[in-house]
């Protein structure tokens, strides 16, 4: 601009203004903040004008997180190209939407440390059911054995699902340490599913069940958390042959439960039992590079009795938040989300354990959520500690196993969490339990 007006220097372009107007000093502005401290200012803000404040502090888990949902991820994801989409059969009016779903399926792969991803499924518990349906229609082998310690919420699902084809789904206790006590290898198991990290937040030993998997002919289902894979070796890494999880960490809101995206990756070798849609890159006529689903499985020409699952739409939508999210965040964002959840973990547990407010584990590793085992109710400190303004966590109720861990708190952090809300918390829940 200076070149263009002949000027040599910003001095010069404000010659014009008299001295005495100018400000000889530099201005006095506070350190520069992220688009995620301005929004929570000007919430603070707004909670002061609010008889009743904006919400709970949420320190509650279980597949659904309170991360940042940035501005940019809304705006793009908001478009109505995206929202108001047909499902993109027709590649010839679709291709701005199959493309994205092309980079999604390229992102998620990415993560899953595995080579081909679908375009989404309903959510973590939908593609936990897929897994398996995979996994004993390519051995045809009707046994399964899940750790008790993969979400209840995903097992009670697959439960139900695995009557119509009379899967039989065996379930391996979990030790006082939160790790899974798996049974012998044998050649009637169709998959093993373990969680990373499970429903305690716990990190599993994946090589030891690789190894029966390896033994028993089997594969290796991995209900992952897409967050954990930021700082820890992902699912393909350590040998999954099906990667599950639940994306609504990854640039969806909560939205009371939904909806919410369910990723699925997995091996070459496994692509023909892919459920679902799978978009595929090409060229069309005049060689230019074109979008298309491939091996499709919808209703107008679903594989039939070869089929592994009858499942024929996904969330496109959802997947492309997740696009744009991971996109925005890049390599390095991404690994600073985890370290900032992990580390926000590391600072919480220190300070219950100075406080001595309840039990934490003590032989394992977790990622960002733990088990905390305490004196009263969990349904009535949950209750009490909302009057302190947080949700404290998630409560291990009766009938989903994990019985050594009765009357103990799930507890989850994200990047979100500020040492102030975690000190906070800490000071809140030590009144709700003297």
């Amino acid at each position: 601009m200076l070149g263009f007006l002949g000027l040599g220097s910003l001095d010069e372009l404000y010659d014009s203004i008299p001295k005495a107007l100018r400000l000889d000093r530099e201005l006095r502005l506070s350190a520069p903040k992220s688009e995620v401290d301005v929004i929570e200012e000007m919430e603070a803000y707004a909670d002061k004008n609010s008889p009743v404040g904006r919400s709970l502090v949420c320190f509650a888990g279980g597949g659904a997180y309170d991360h940042d949902l940035y501005s940019a991820v809304r705006m793009l994801g908001n478009r109505g190209e995206f929202v108001t989409a047909y499902t993109p059969y027709q590649p010839e009016v679709a291709q701005g939407v199959l493309q994205a779903l092309f980079e999604y399926q390229t992102l998620i792969s990415r993560l899953s440390g595995l080579p081909v991803s679908n375009a989404s499924l309903y959510d973590g518990a939908s593609a936990l059911v897929e897994a398996v349906n995979l996994a004993c229609a390519k051995t045809g082998r009707r046994r399964v054995v899940i750790s008790e310690a993969v979400n209840p919420n995903y097992r009670q699902v697959l439960d139900t699902f695995a009557k119509g084809p009379g899967h039989e789904i065996q379930t391996a206790p979990v030790s006082k340490d939160g790790f899974t006590i798996w049974p012998d290898a044998a050649k009637d198991i169709a998959a093993y599913v373990v969680a990373y990290p499970n429903y305690l937040g716990v990190i599993e030993d994946i090589e030891t069940v690789k190894s029966l998997s390896v033994d028993s002919g089997s594969l290796l289902i991995v209900a992952y958390d897409p967050v954990a894979v930021s700082v820890c070796k992902s699912p393909g890494e350590l040998g999954a042959d099906v990667a599950i999880a639940e994306g609504q960490a990854l640039g969806v809101p909560l939205s009371f439960g939904g909806p919410y995206l369910g990723l699925f990756s997995t091996t070459k070798e496994l692509v023909r039992y892919l459920p679902g849609r799978l978009v595929g890159q090409t060229v069309d006529t005049g060689n230019q590079v074109a979008y298309v689903t491939t091996l499709r499985a919808r209703e107008q020409d679903i594989r039939r009795e070869k089929a592994s699952s009858n499942v024929c739409t996904n969330q496109t939508l959802m997947a492309i938040w997740t696009a744009i999210h991971l996109s925005w965040l890049g390599k390095g964002g991404f690994k600073q989300l985890g370290v900032a959840s992990l580390s926000s973990r590391v600072y919480l547990t220190n300070e219950l354990a100075k406080a001595n407010v309840g039990t934490l584990l003590e032989n394992s590793s977790t990622f960002r959520e733990f088990p905390l085992h305490i004196s009263k109710p969990t349904h009535q400190v949950i209750s009490d500690m909302m009057e302190f303004g947080f949700l404290a966590g998630v409560a291990l109720d009766e009938g989903v196993g994990l019985d050594s861990f009765a009357d103990s708190l799930i507890i989850a952090t994200t990047e979100k969490r500020t040492k102030s809300q975690i000190d906070s918390y800490v000071n809140s829940l030590s009144k709700v339990l003297s």
